[in-house]
């Protein structure tokens, strides 16, 4: 076994998985998977920079993951560190990858677009081949904190694009008053946020096909967090909420109930975690939009993402 650990900075969390790679088959075995919302892109769709306070929670998880590598053996070599939207569009990225740098011995990498669409695909589609109503092709939908990611493919990527409708950057955009999250919104921010999506997704599709694909797959926390509500599930569970198949309707039934519940409600859900309960309904009207505009009947929701396919690279030390 080849030991691999990957860290995915997006604009909402941070995440890390140290995993055993099977060198012949490329299988990872989880050793650790873990996550913390650091709200790394607070303000950057305004500012257009990396907020001090931001930085610090960031280093912060930074430091308990440098500490868990090195308890695992980890070597440099294997580490693969990507930032993604937040990073991409901050003029002061250069403050963030260095303080990474400093913490971790790696350099993060501030991917594109195009970079973490393949990433999410790679993640996502792995296992999917001969299960039962999961056929290629493939359209993998990343709901991300600061863009959204569209990924057509079979064995690979044939389209991708992304665009700026992550769950974080459409909250402050639309759903923001006098510098606090609208409670419930109202509907004018509510139709403001959907015209700003359909417009994207008019956008995602100069590149990418999105009619007649045989399997939607929804990836990251907006994604999972929908499917654990729609589940009714206790609290949250990866293993129940991998691979659970939601119809269309399910999930429009879901964005309305948190589009018009308040902040306690939301907050009182049993799967919601704290740090998404001001931007979990854009993330969700996101998926509605995406699934009444392209006609998909149900959406097949994966717990493996860009995290995955950033540890599987790891693993062989592709760079």
């Amino acid at each position: 076994m080849t030991k691999a650990a990957a860290i995915d900075c997006g604009t909402n969390s941070i995440r890390l998985l140290i995993a055993d790679a099977d060198p012949v088959t490329g299988r990872l075995t989880d050793l650790d998977r873990r996550m913390e919302i650091v709200r790394l892109g607070q303000g950057v769709d305004r500012t257009g920079r990396l907020a001090p306070e931001a930085l610090e929670r960031t280093f912060g998880a930074c430091r308990a993951y440098a500490e868990a590598i090195a308890r695992h053996g980890v070597t440099p070599d294997r580490i693969r560190f990507a930032a993604t939207s937040a990073t991409r569009d901050a003029e002061n990225r250069e403050e963030f990858t260095r303080g990474v740098r400093d913490i971790l011995g790696v350099e993060p990498e501030v991917i594109t677009g195009d970079q973490e669409a393949a990433f999410s695909f790679d993640g996502a589609t792995r296992g999917l081949a001969g299960r039962d109503g999961m056929a290629p092709p493939y359209l993998v939908l990343d709901i991300g904190g600061g863009s959204t990611e569209f990924v057509l493919g079979d064995e690979e990527v044939r389209a991708a694009r992304s665009v700026d409708i992550g769950c974080v950057r459409l909250t402050e955009r639309h759903l923001v008053r006098d510098g606090r999250v609208t409670d419930p919104p109202a509907p004018e921010q509510i139709a403001a946020m959907t015209a700003d999506i359909d417009a994207a997704i008019d956008l995602a599709a100069e590149r990418v096909p999105l009619g007649g694909t045989a399997t939607l797959v929804g990836l990251a926390g907006s994604v999972t967090t929908v499917a654990g509500i729609a589940l009714g599930l206790p609290a949250y569970d990866s293993a129940a909420i991998h691979h659970t198949r939601l119809t269309a309707a399910r999930v429009r039934e879901v964005s309305d109930r948190l589009l018009a519940a308040t902040h306690a409600e939301r907050a009182a859900i049993p799967v919601m975690h704290p740090g998404r309960t001001d931007v979990i309904g854009a993330g969700a009207l996101v998926l509605a939009r995406v699934m009444e505009r392209t006609g998909a009947a149900e959406v097949v929701v994966s717990e493996h993402d860009i995290l995955d396919g950033l540890a599987h690279y790891a693993a062989s030390g592709t760079r």
